[in-house]
């Protein structure tokens, strides 16, 4: 039976069980993200534009080429299908968390963070933010790599530039301190400070590649509502993969509707959805 979802912009195309289940399938493979049923009409939505984009009359023509010419289609296809919900010192209680492990480390030792899911930039910006916080300085010695799956999104994330209502919620002394507002042709809009850019490193990675190709220890790794696309196996892979890189004394950083009780070997929680290595008692 034919499912249009919800979106009429346009050609219509026919979308049955069978190109809905491949697309899950083939999204599942490339980037570990589970699709539920209910998550049908999003999927017809956001593949028909680039049906329409690349000029094709199916969904089948479409998911075709993604498989036959990864090069020219399948990021696209993955970018389309990844969710991007983030706002600055979002669960701020993490941020309250991680500003207390910056202030305990010896004076003069350098730290790294990883944001694990970087999305469109706010939580990688509220990192280096917390970092100036915590140190007192605009320069603090704290590196940051901020990653994510989406292309798109990194463009966004690593040009620094919002619209004014993204910082609505900051303090006056955060929007001074820490971001320049445009005029002109850019009112309306506000863009991070060069001394905040300088801390940030933006990266593309895939969070199911068999090796992330780091070598640093973080001392806190935020990867924040990305596990809850992933199933439990999945989930457990990519801890694997991550505790690892994790300092001594060392968080994790999840999401708050994210739990690894089926990782206990991996991970012990230590504050509110914060984790430690299972094999660290710091």
């Amino acid at each position: 039976m034919a499912d249009t979802g919800g979106e009429r912009e346009g050609i219509s195309f026919e979308f049955n069980d069978r190109d809905f289940r491949r697309a899950c399938r083939m999204i599942y493979a490339r980037a570990g993200i589970h699709l539920a049923d209910h998550k049908r009409d999003m999927v017809y939505s956001r593949l028909s534009r680039r049906i329409r984009a690349r000029g094709m009359a199916s969904f089948a023509e479409y998911l075709d080429l993604v498989e036959a010419d990864p090069a020219s289609e399948e990021q696209a296809f993955i970018n389309a299908l990844t969710t991007n919900l983030t706002s600055f010192f979002r669960e701020a209680h993490h941020f309250d968390a991680l500003r207390e492990q910056l202030r305990a480390v010896p004076r003069g030792e350098p730290v790294d963070l990883w944001c694990c899911a970087a999305s469109t930039g706010e939580e990688p910006w509220s990192l280096a933010i917390t970092a100036c916080e915590a140190f007192g300085s605009d320069t603090p010695p704290v590196r940051i790599l901020a990653t994510d799956i989406d292309t798109n999104a990194l463009n966004t994330a690593a040009a620094g530039t919002y619209g004014v209502d993204r910082i609505a919620d900051l303090s006056p002394e955060r929007k001074r301190r820490f971001f320049m507002r445009g005029t002109g042709p850019n009112e309306g809009l506000v863009r991070v400070k060069p001394h905040l850019r300088q801390l940030v490193e933006f990266r593309q990675l895939n969070l199911l590649a068999p090796d992330y190709g780091l070598r640093q220890r973080f001392l806190a790794v935020f990867c924040r509502n990305v596990m809850i696309y992933f199933d439990k196996p999945t989930q457990y892979e990519v801890l694997r993969k991550v505790v690892p890189l994790l300092a001594s004394g060392g968080r994790f950083y999840a999401g708050h509707s994210e739990s690894f009780a089926h990782a206990l070997d991996l991970v012990q929680p230590c504050g509110r959805t914060i984790y430690r290595a299972a094999q660290d008692g710091r």
